[in-house]
């Protein structure tokens, strides 16, 4: 049996409060919609359908979370992943929160590069 890791209750704190930051459905489409790269607020709100208002609350909770960062091009916002979160191959995405690494991946691109 391996040796059980040694965490911090900070990091265990970190941890609890990305996996809330997961919790909604809206949060993961906008990091997903990330992973291909910078976008402004406007295309997002397009993809998903949803208003500019939810779109902005969103990405400021992802951002001040430092997930998400966000760069002023005249009156517009580019918005892409921060260091805490970047794709990893593929669709993938790794999210880190202390000590820990969330890696969220399709069972359908795992199914994929498996078949290679």
């Amino acid at each position: 049996m391996p040796p059980m890791m040694q965490s911090t209750d900070k990091d265990l704190d970190q941890l609890a409060s990305l996996f809330r930051l997961l919790g909604d459905r809206t949060r993961l489409s906008l990091l997903r919609l990330l992973i291909g790269g910078e976008r402004n607020v406007t295309s997002l709100c397009v993809e998903l359908d949803i208003p500019q208002p939810t779109v902005s609350h969103h990405l400021g909770l992802l951002r001040m979370n430092n997930l998400v960062v966000g760069r002023r091009r005249g009156k517009e916002i580019f918005y892409s992943l921060n260091s805490a979160a970047h794709s990893a191959s593929g669709a993938a995405l790794e999210l880190a929160a202390g000590d820990f690494v969330v890696h969220i991946e399709s069972r359908d691109q795992e199914v994929a590069e498996s078949a290679d």
